[in-house]
């Protein structure tokens, strides 16, 4: 199984090994990442009280009561239009997107979906999206890219679907060549993690050239517990994975994943999700101002270099 090891920042040759998890590590040298050293992004953020462990914010991240994308998209937008379909095989519900104004501007807005009851969930497939999700959010992308409008992106997902007719339609080809099209996208993209960033499933709509998480959110390359399931043949050593993983939005800030933690209301978003919403249109209106502002090859050279610069390590 494939693992993340991260360190930041080659540019500013801060170099370190950050082992992914303890118990790979046993008898390797190995020593802590060192502060980040100040940045205009870390001026803007807003970080939440720190809960006891990890796996606290992976419970509040996925809590049932948690705003969905439908939810966040009434709180950001006015006069969203939803768009349905990849016109080829079908309309995923797992991921809802469609044109709308933010602060005025025409923007394009796409989203993982989950639902509010068992019913519900299975016919959004629990924000698993199918090939068909990606290949309409491409569609609603690159109908973007004609138009000169922005993308604005919310991630919740446990991650892709997993079914064998997810795979007969292409899932790895779909998120893969996401991957592609969106490293070129023609218009600014903007992304926040608002509940689960579930490995591929994520990054399937995840490429951009801001990524924002909640404070209660994680983003991670597999489930903390089926991490405990490989390493340890025992999901109820979650807790131990979930630290290990580096999932959490902090984790993520400090290794250069993310660009800024976005400030829920306590306890989480679950109880205030018009405050949470209001504290995600305000970053993501900064974010947008700044990107406006760049020629187009100035923004595409930007982002090819923030993801040339993840996953860099150093052994000592």
């Amino acid at each position: 199984m494939a693992c993340w090891t991260w360190s930041f920042n080659v540019k500013t040759s801060n170099r370190y090994w950050l082992p992914y998890c303890a118990s790979m590590n046993k008898g390797r040298t190995t020593k802590e990442a060192k502060p980040m050293s100040e940045t205009r992004r870390d001026k803007d953020l807003h970080e939440a009280p720190q809960l006891t462990s990890a796996i606290d914010i992976v419970k509040l991240a996925r809590h049932p009561k948690r705003p969905t994308t439908l939810d966040y998209f009434q709180y950001l937008c006015r006069d969203f239009i939803e768009f349905h379909g990849d016109r080829r095989f079908a309309d995923d519900k797992a991921i809802v997107g469609g044109i709308a104004f933010f602060s005025n501007l025409a923007v394009t807005v796409i989203g993982h979906q989950k639902g509010r009851n068992v019913k519900e969930n299975i016919r959004r497939h629990f924000g698993m999206a199918h090939p068909e999700g990606y290949r309409k959010a491409l569609r609603l992308m690159e109908q973007a890219e004609r138009f000169g409008r922005p993308v604005l992106i919310l991630i919740d997902t446990p991650g892709a679907y997993p079914g064998i007719g997810a795979e007969e339609r292409g899932q790895a080809e779909a998120i893969a060549y996401n991957l592609y099209r969106m490293s070129s996208l023609r218009v600014p993209i903007l992304a926040v993690v608002t509940g689960e960033g579930g490995s591929g499933g994520a990054l399937g709509i995840g490429v951009a050239d801001r990524i924002f998480m909640l404070a209660n959110t994680i983003y991670s390359v597999i489930s903390p517990e089926g991490c405990a399931s490989i390493l340890w043949k025992d999901a109820t050593k979650a807790p131990a994975a979930a630290a290990a993983l580096k999932l959490t939005a902090k984790d993520l800030l400090q290794r250069g994943i993310i660009d800024g933690i976005i400030d829920e209301p306590e306890p989480g978003a679950h109880e205030n999700p018009e405050a949470t919403a209001a504290a995600i249109k305000a970053v993501l209106a900064a974010a947008l101002e700044e990107l406006l502002d760049l020629d187009m090859e100035t923004l595409l050279n930007r982002r090819y270099q923030k993801y040339r610069q993840m996953g860099v390590f150093v052994n000592s």
